[in-house]
């Protein structure tokens, strides 16, 4: 059983699921948020990787992408930090990118190497599961969950081929477009949680749009997990140049982020 799937099966409520960018604003900084993150009550970690060209991420991870991709954060920098941080937290670990940096990196190589550092899974937003089977068998023998994005116009078929593919939990988008905070939940998030029990009983975490404590406890009464990445940014994004500033701020929030899905 992988820490992933350890934690779904443990927890009494649901899932907090907090999304930060890896070397923003620094990568000296990401153990520190991953810590403190995990000490609001976070469940399991997303850990973005940054991408110049991404299809999947709204202005503000944009930014961040771009803010840690001037520090020069790469994927084997990150890897490397990842294998530093398991020496202070155990907590699950999912890295989340595009399919560009480990074909450069060489995707056998990549799994291999994430799994060594203590990666649980990885989610790659640009690669479906039928063009991923280098990725999928790989991760498949190296312990590493492989986690795909079911969207609110994904069709029966493809449902079904997702969700028998995802490992650790199922990715639900809740909304159309790209990630990014708004004023109020999708009405189609329900009916594509529905959509997806029909076809499978693993852990189903729902993300993209949640914005306020408010709406993560709407989306925490009906999914699994809830995935918060925007507004965390936002903060990170805000405090990116106080160095006593960025800690606390980040942890005040995703503390109140953290108390509002674990009232449901």
């Amino acid at each position: 059983m992988s820490r992933i799937e350890k934690r779904f099966s443990e927890l009494k409520k649901k899932a907090f699921i907090p999304f930060i960018t890896a070397g923003d604003p620094s990568l000296q900084d990401t153990p520190r948020l991953i810590k403190s993150l995990e000490s609001a009550g976070a469940d399991i970690i997303e850990l973005g990787v940054p991408f110049s060209d991404p299809i999947a991420d709204g202005p503000a991870i944009q930014r961040a992408s771009l803010r840690a991709l001037d520090k020069g954060a790469s994927l084997r920098d990150i890897i490397n930090m990842v294998t530093e941080t398991r020496e202070m937290t155990q907590i699950p670990i999912v890295l989340m990118g595009y399919y560009n940096p480990i074909y450069k990196y060489g995707a056998e190589k990549f799994i291999k190497d994430a799994a060594k550092s203590g990666v649980d899974g990885i989610i790659v937003a640009d690669l479906p599961p039928e063009e991923g089977e280098d990725v999928v068998s790989a991760a498949r023998e190296n312990d590493l969950s492989t986690i795909f994005l079911i969207a609110p116009t994904s069709t029966p078929e493809r449902v079904k081929l997702i969700s028998e593919s995802c490992t650790g939990f199922v990715y639900c988008v809740s909304s159309l477009g790209v990630t990014g905070a708004r004023n109020k939940i999708s009405d189609m998030l329900n009916t594509t949680l529905d959509r997806i029990r029909n076809y499978t009983d693993k852990p189903v975490a729902a993300g993209f749009g949640v914005s306020n404590p408010d709406q993560a406890g709407e989306v925490a009464q009906l999914a699994d997990g809830v995935i918060i990445g925007s507004a965390i940014v936002n903060v990170i994004e805000k405090h990116k140049d106080d160095a006593d500033g960025l800690i606390p701020a980040v942890k005040e929030f995703a503390s109140d982020l953290n108390d509002a899905i674990k009232k449901v």
